[in-house]
């Protein structure tokens, strides 16, 4: 198996491994915001995430519907600090209105991988799904390890070089 051929099927299921995401919005003055947030994704790399309309970064997604999102090796396991592996994408946020039919099939999805607490966050009209929709990312598993991710589907890693 070649060295792209590894990468490609370590990013295939590298983000099984999480129950949460990093996600990084912007607020209408332009003030950065660093935040988390539990997802579900679907087969074409569509993230979606249940927030609070309370939360900063729902407020910012509203404002500024462009974010980029971090999966990222836990500091415990990973070999070389300054090389964690790690996954990023560009998206694009879209509210899911509530209460459709892809609103109930998400936040089912939401329930088999969370639970009950999922029962407690459903009747709470703040909660809102956004689908985050990536337009491209970046794999890095290593020094000299870093793949640029494009084409149909997000399925097609390029290596960065030099």
């Amino acid at each position: 198996m070649s060295q792209i051929e590894k990468a490609q099927a370590e990013y295939e299921k590298f983000p099984e491994q999480f129950a949460s995401i990093v996600i990084s919005t912007v607020s209408k003055e332009g003030i950065p915001n660093a935040s988390y947030a539990p997802f579900v994704m679907d087969e074409l790399k569509n993230i979606y995430i249940y927030v609070s309309g309370l939360s900063t970064h729902t407020k910012n997604i509203y404002d500024h519907p462009q974010l980029s999102v971090l999966f990222i090796e836990d500091e415990t396991k990973t070999n070389q600090i300054f090389a964690r592996r790690r996954l990023s994408f560009d998206c694009t946020a879209t509210l899911i209105t509530r209460k459709t039919e892809q609103w109930e099939q998400i936040v089912q999805q939401f329930q088999d991988k969370f639970g009950e607490i999922i029962e407690v966050l459903k009747p709470l009209n703040d909660f809102r799904i956004f689908k985050l929709t990536p337009k491209e990312g970046r794999f890095v598993i290593g020094f000299g390890a870093a793949y640029h991710i494009n084409g149909n589907q997000l399925n097609q890693l390029t290596q960065i070089t030099g």
